[in-house]
């Protein structure tokens, strides 16, 4: 079943924007639910969208109708080797085939349905991708990385090892995590609760945005908030915090710093080895 099926996107918005009570009573749910997941997967539905302005805005139907999915479902046995899985039955895990175009290495990840993984995406183990996660073309989710539900992350993205792309689903209308294309996102980093980067940007091993982190621009003299400037490169920092008790202790809080802006001298050493796609 297909979003054309039954009316094309417009069609499944209709059905999904109605109360909840509805949709946990309507027993056409499992064919919409399933041409749902088919069009998360084709990325012709997004959990987020860029608008004319390079504005990012959450689609909250989009992100209800993934929450009715967990309502609707009971938890299920899933087969697998060398162990099976037990879920919620309207999330199983997404099978690839060759005209995916789509490299899932062996050795422990999982992509949940409803995920798209465009071509020539790789995913070394062990990675999660959760349902309404988009991964553009070209892009390396790479060993013990997590891709959080609804996160979008544009092409020729490297999230390094250990990267955590938090996941946003409630509430509805609050903006997922967003990655913009040719980012580099360092090995333990972590971008969480909304935060947008943009373009190009590079995140420095460890560095961890928030919502509430303060970023500091030491290139423009700035601080910013909940977005990454396109090419700006961030490296973990520290604030020293102010009062008797936090000085008496030498306290301080993570303040991640935008040391430059991206160049060629940074272009070289996060280029991606081709031979390892």
């Amino acid at each position: 079943m297909t979003s054309a099926d039954l009316g094309g996107a417009e069609a499944l918005q209709r059905f999904f924007e109605r109360a909840e009570a509805e949709l946990l009573g309507d027993v056409r749910w499992p064919e919409f639910h399933a041409a749902l997941l088919a069009a998360l997967e084709a990325g012709t539905v997004r959990a987020a969208r860029r608008d004319a302005t390079g504005e990012w805005h959450a689609e909250a139907w989009v992100k209800r109708a993934i929450l009715t999915g967990f309502r609707r479902s009971g938890v299920v046995d899933f087969p697998a080797a060398p162990a099976g899985f037990r879920d919620k039955a309207a999330y199983p895990p997404r099978q690839f085939a060759a005209e995916d175009e789509v490299r899932l290495v062996p050795g422990g990840s999982a992509v949940r349905r409803g995920a798209h993984l465009a071509r020539g995406v790789v995913v070394m183990p062990p990675a999660y991708v959760n349902v309404g996660a988009f991964v553009g073309a070209g892009s390396m989710v790479d060993s013990h990385a997590l891709v959080g539900s609804c996160a979008q992350i544009g092409e020729r993205v490297h999230l390094s090892a250990g990267a955590q792309i938090g996941g946003v689903l409630e509430p509805a209308g609050a903006r997922p995590v967003i990655i913009e294309s040719d980012c580099f996102i360092g090995a333990l980093a972590g971008v969480f609760e909304g935060v947008l980067v943009r373009e190009r940007a590079v995140l420095a091993a460890g560095v961890v945005l928030t919502a509430s982190s303060r970023i500091h621009d030491l290139v423009h003299s700035r601080t910013l908030a909940g977005e990454v400037p396109a090419g700006a490169v961030v490296v973990p920092g520290a604030q020293r915090l102010s009062g008797a008790f936090a000085e008496s202790l030498g306290l301080s809080r993570a303040a991640p710093l935008i040391v430059k802006y991206r160049d060629a001298k940074t272009d070289a050493a996060t280029a991606l080895e081709s031979a390892l796609r």
